[in-house]
């Protein structure tokens, strides 16, 4: 346990794992491996909700020029990603025909071409530099010095009270957001689907520092959270892979709804079932 930690010692403690993630899966994400590429995604979102959940303390100007190195990562990284989804899903017995129908093998040229793109940064000079100022920042960054300055020693808070302050903020505007969610459209529900992926990896962070593990309450909120989330996910994924017929010409005799992937409302609405079960769990 670190529950004597202070809130730089704990923010400081969980970036410089996830920094070590993203370096952990460095080769095999070059070789072309789904999960590598994956995990390299998860510690980037959540070295992205670190910062902000220590926020204000860690918001500096230099944080601001990473974040915009960062995205220029995420990007490629989450057109990968989309792309072994979307093959995943064609590979599926059920859409195995529909996919093929629709694009051929568009979808694998499209992972081709993107993991060339992803291969060509993770080797770059520049992700080189980006990972070493991401490092240099989390050790001796600007927002540590005005820290230091700044923080009037009594009234440094612990890491405890922090955290439960700002997991019940976090729940708070999750709940807030996630209401009507039946009738939310596609942006809405990825902004929700955002803030629940937020709040489940700074749970499983600070699971070594605040005991999250230890208390029931937590435990509920995480895996309603995880839930709200996988189910958001696989809600979007499959949005996404019915989104590969736009464009297509509606097979003859048959509405447009046709070009749909099969089962697709049916799927969709069980899926949107189970986010506002989720979402209730909150509550």
């Amino acid at each position: 346990m670190a529950a004597d930690l202070d809130c730089p010692a704990a923010f400081r403690k969980i970036a410089r794992k996830c920094v070590a993630r993203i370096k952990a899966h460095h080769g095999n994400a070059c070789a072309g491996d789904a999960e590598a590429v994956h995990q390299t995604r998860v510690a980037i979102t959540q070295l992205r909700a670190t910062v902000s959940f220590f926020e204000p303390m860690t918001i500096d100007a230099e944080w601001r020029r990473l974040k915009r190195e960062i995205a220029w990562l995420n990007t490629v990284l989450g057109a990968v990603r989309d792309g072994d989804v979307a093959a995943s899903y064609a590979s599926r017995k059920r859409y195995r025909a529909w996919a093929r129908r629709m694009m051929g093998r568009d979808i694998d040229q499209r992972r081709i071409r993107d993991h060339r793109r992803l291969v060509r940064r993770l080797r770059s000079n520049r992700f080189e530099s980006l990972i070493e100022a991401v490092s240099r920042w989390i050790e001796r960054g600007p927002w540590f010095t005005l820290y230091v300055r700044n923080a009037r020693p009594k009234a440094v808070a612990s890491v405890q009270a922090h955290s439960k302050a700002k997991l019940n903020r976090w729940r708070q505007q999750l709940i807030r957001k996630g209401r009507r969610l039946g009738t939310l459209d596609a942006s809405r529900r990825h902004r929700l689907r955002i803030k629940a992926k937020r709040l489940r990896y700074m749970l499983e962070a600070l699971a070594d520092i605040v005991g999250v593990h230890d208390c029931d309450d937590l435990r509920r909120l995480h895996r309603s959270a995880s839930r709200l989330q996988q189910v958001l996910g696989d809600l979007r994924d499959l949005k996404r892979f019915a989104s590969i017929s736009a464009g297509s010409p509606p097979v003859e005799g048959r509405k447009h709804r046709k070009n749909q992937p099969p089962g697709y409302r049916r799927q969709k609405k069980k899926l949107l079932g189970a986010a506002i079960e989720a979402y209730r769990s909150l509550k």
